[in-house]
């Protein structure tokens, strides 16, 4: 029992400097928002203002960096802001932020047969990635997409932490 104690002691997540997380997850990661009233402050606490509302419910946001009850979030347009972890949920989805419809495949192949497609400014619910695909499922239709067609896949940080809450900087 001592190494899996130990073996579980070393699994601590960490920020992209290095230092440890309050919740043990690494930074960054994908989460989702839980309801469709989602307030957006400039910083981690009830007293920063509240800069805008999100009105999504399951919209993909990526944890840019953390405290323990507050996380820095990056969303679909590149805006950083801070919400309650209340707010947020582990379960992940994935959103199409281009103007053109994303191919939902039978399998992970370009050529595979398209099942559905993913309407611009749409959600659906994310499964697993693998090897550059993404398991999809909206409703009872389930495929693939290619992962860097969607938002919700990136394995590195979209925003720079360093930055203040706010909108994208163009």
């Amino acid at each position: 029992m001592v190494i899996v104690a130990g073996l579980m002691a070393g699994a601590v997540g960490t920020m992209p400097d290095g230092r440890p997380t309050p919740t043990e997850l690494d930074v960054p990661r994908w989460i989702s928002l839980k309801s469709d009233e989602v307030s957006a402050r400039a910083g981690p606490g009830r007293d920063y203002r509240i800069l805008w509302r999100y009105q999504v419910a399951n919209l993909p946001i990526q944890v840019i960096a953390e405290t323990r009850e507050w996380r820095k979030v990056c969303d679909p347009e590149g805006s950083i802001v801070w919400i309650h972890r209340s707010v947020a949920k582990g379960s992940r989805s994935v959103f199409n932020g281009s103007s053109n419809e994303v191919p939902i495949r039978t399998g992970r192949d370009a050529d595979a047969p398209l099942r559905a497609r993913l309407s611009p400014r749409s959600l659906v619910s994310l499964e697993d990635c693998k090897e550059g695909w993404c398991r999809v499922r909206a409703g009872k239709i389930k495929g693939w997409v290619q992962a860097d067609s969607v938002f919700g896949t990136q394995t590195t940080a979209l925003c720079d932490a360093a930055l203040p809450a706010g909108p994208r900087r163009r």
